[in-house]
């Protein structure tokens, strides 16, 4: 059977490699994406919107709808998505290929407004990720384990605190932990996981 990732490779657990029917989609986010270093302003408001939507659910939940995702918001070019009216918020609630969640939907339109107008300030999404948090960032300690990573930080804080203070929806400290994991704000592959660099 093609699992579609390298099998017998140490990896964080919640990527779910070693269980009996390993999602082949977290892997392969676990091992190319998560934690990786991104500098593209769409990639950017991309993953900040999918780690919105994701509040309450299951990473994989969104990742399986990750490419309906990408159709419903155009790609996440925030330019596009700011332009996005009524005609855009109900053809967005009828689309079961996403999160059909009003205001998770009426959020990522309003943070498109404000992610151009921080890209405006600072000519780049990742200009201001940089200026805002501490790095680069600094490898788990030898002796982490699962539940010993954090659900967020000081540096968590003060972003989420930032977004929040310029109009931003669904950015909570843990919402936006998620999301620095995700760019590679914070390095939280565990000591064992093949990108583990301790």
């Amino acid at each position: 059977m093609d699992l579609g990732f390298e099998p017998g490779l140490a990896r964080c657990a919640w990527a779910g490699a070693d269980g009996p029917r390993p999602d082949a989609l977290m892997v392969a986010y676990h091992d190319v994406e998560w934690g990786t270093p991104v500098t593209g302003d769409i990639e950017l408001f991309e993953r900040l919107a999918l780690e919105s939507f994701q509040a309450g659910l299951s990473w994989s939940t969104i990742l399986r709808k990750r490419k309906a995702f990408r159709a419903a918001f155009r790609g996440f070019d925030p330019a596009v998505v700011a332009g996005f009216g009524a005609e855009d918020r109900d053809r967005l609630m009828a689309d079961a290929g996403i999160v059909r969640n009003r205001a998770k939907i009426d959020a990522t339109i309003g943070n498109a407004d404000r992610f151009l107008a921080v890209v405006a300030e600072r000519g780049s999404f990742a200009t201001y990720l940089r200026d805002s948090v501490p790095g680069p960032p600094a490898p788990l300690p030898r002796g982490s384990v699962p539940g010993g990573i954090p659900a967020r930080i000081a540096a968590s804080d003060a972003l989420s605190a930032d977004l929040r203070r310029r109009g931003f929806g669904f950015v909570g400290s843990t919402i936006v932990y998620a999301f620095m994991q995700s760019v590679g704000l914070v390095d939280d592959h565990l000591p064992g996981c093949f990108r583990y660099r301790g």
